[in-house]
């Protein structure tokens, strides 16, 4: 049995304190947040810890000094009277039925009148009870009101579709949160954390009092760990998850690093690693995608199906501010969408242009991402399975079967809708089903002399991809040729194969017309 308590699932701060979880401080900057903010909005990806932190406020502001002994906030100077909090989770709620965003809010606003003895105004709507509530906890005990948002953006995720329903979650909502600017004399504090910004702009046109930290550097680091922190507070669980695989400490970590870390929500900054990943894989003693199996992303799957970006350039993808931010429901801004929601994070900040450049954070996402797009793309008459099972191109790519991967490849793609004969589908379902096989694949990768369209890395094989369409194999593989694709493989032992690739659209002679060459 491992000697650390992992919390898995576990969003009570007084929880994890009382029953002796280990936790990762977070305290002297949720103190400088306390200290100089008043109206702070923060995005972060789902199980990113950001119900955690609220409740770690929600704890300070309540006075409960017993539970951070021994943490940074304890030894500084704070004022720890407790203070009245009104503490909003919409992590619960049916969202998508005509009342179930007011039933919520109903039912927490009722909740508070009751535990601070305030006369309930049914009379009003739901706003306007909020209102009174507010007012009611500032009069009755002459201390000013914290508020606490948990999701506030769950209402709305999901329920796209629907664009009626979306349009009265939407319009409660902004009439609900416009009492953060109008009733500011009786608040003190107030914070609202979600998944995304897309719905800030719909939502708090008004509420122009907000400070979003969510691509702050000095808040990069307030959900989420740093490698620092995996070390110091989870040494010995990576001590025995290493010994149960069988190697090094170091190798473990690396391989923790390669699956869970990469997240970056700032312009500079340490990378950091997801709490929930990490936290299970070490109790379980096996490394998954944990992330992915809490949710699939089905919406953001079929948004960037629909967008038109191609799944293998999404790496590498660049964004301004502006456009990181500017997200509304519908939009055609995915690269923005999947950057806020986690699926993509900063790579790096060109000072000059003002731009970000995206990839993904880590293979975990990558590969995650992957299994919910292959069957948008993957022709509708033949299932990924049996002989187009992932296993059987795997088998092909790491036994050195190329001629095997390229027939099984052309008998996939002849079944193919009319309108999805095109390179850029052709392309992604290839890039899509190595990725998938395990290969370490790289597309649209730069050389000196050009840019590959597809390399794939097996331990004991490489694979060099160039397609064309309507054009011809002979001419793919001259291209790779000349543009020296192989030189950067050149001291590597594994066995490099060449595929030039042409898919030929005639009805009468449709599929993968195809050449492969041994370099050794």
């Amino acid at each position: 049995m491992s000697k650390l308590r992992y919390p898995i699932g576990i969003q009570s701060f007084p929880s994890l304190i009382e029953g002796g979880y280990t936790y990762v401080d977070k305290t002297r900057l949720i103190a400088q947040l306390i200290s100089e903010g008043k109206y702070i909005f923060l995005s972060r990806p789902r199980r990113f810890g950001k119900s955690l932190l609220l409740s770690t406020i929600h704890a300070y502001f309540a006075g409960r000094r017993e539970l951070f002994r021994g943490l940074a906030i304890d030894e500084m100077d704070m004022d720890w009277t407790p203070t009245p909090v009104l503490h909003f989770d919409f992590n619960v709620g049916l969202y998508d039925q005509p009342d179930g965003l007011q039933q919520r809010l109903t039912e927490s606003v009722s909740t508070y009148e009751i535990a601070f003895g305030i006369e309930p105004r049914k009379d009003l709507d739901v706003a306007l009870r909020f209102q009174n509530l507010i007012s009611g906890i500032y009069t009755a005990t002459g201390q000013k009101v914290v508020i606490l948002v948990d999701e506030y953006d769950k209402p709305l995720l999901g329920i796209e579709d629907n664009p009626e329903q979306f349009e009265k979650n939407q319009a409660m909502l902004k009439g609900f949160f416009s009492n953060l600017k109008s009733m500011d004399e009786c608040i003190r504090f107030a914070i609202l954390t979600g998944v995304a910004r897309f719905s800030r702009v719909s939502i708090f046109s008004d509420l122009n009092n907000l400070n979003d930290i969510s691509m702050s550097e000095r808040y990069q680091e307030i959900c989420g760990w740093t490698e620092e922190e995996m070390t110091n507070y989870f040494r010995i669980g990576i001590e025995e998850l290493a010994e149960n695989r069988n190697e090094s400490p170091q190798q473990t970590l690396e391989n923790l690093r390669i699956n869970y870390d990469g997240y970056l929500f700032s312009k500079k900054g340490k990378r950091l690693y997801n709490p929930f990943s990490v936290l299970t894989a070490l109790y379980n003693m096996e490394l998954r995608p944990y992330w992915f199996e809490t949710g699939t992303p089905t919406f953001l799957a079929k948004r960037i199906r629909k967008s038109g970006i191609n799944p293998e350039d999404l790496n590498g993808q660049s964004r301004s501010y502006e456009d990181l931010i500017a997200v509304g429901v519908g939009t055609s801004n995915v690269v923005a969408l999947m950057f806020q929601t986690g699926y993509l994070t900063i790579d790096s900040y060109d000072e000059r242009r003002s731009r970000y450049t995206l990839r993904y954070p880590n293979r975990e996402v990558e590969i995650g991402l992957a299994r919910n797009l292959l069957p948008l793309y993957a022709p509708p008459t033949k299932k990924i399975g049996g002989n187009f099972s992932l296993e059987k191109f795997q088998d092909d790519l790491y036994d050195g079967e190329p001629e095997s991967f390229m027939m099984r490849l052309d008998a996939l793609l002849k079944d193919l809708p009319g309108e999805d004969h095109r390179e850029s589908t052709y392309r992604a379902i290839t890039y899509l089903l190595c990725l998938l096989s395990g290969t370490d694949s790289h597309a649209e990768r730069h050389s000196y002399k050009g840019r590959s369209d597809l390399e794939v890395l097996t331990p004991d094989y490489i694979y060099l991809f160039e397609f064309k369409y309507n054009k011809s194999a002979r001419e793919a593989m001259k291209q790779i040729h000349s543009r020296d694709y192989a030189g950067r493989y050149a001291m590597t032992p594994a066995t490099i194969y060449l595929i030039g690739a042409n898919f030929n659209e005639d009805k009468d002679n449709r599929g993968l017309e195809y050449e492969i060459e041994k370099l050794r």
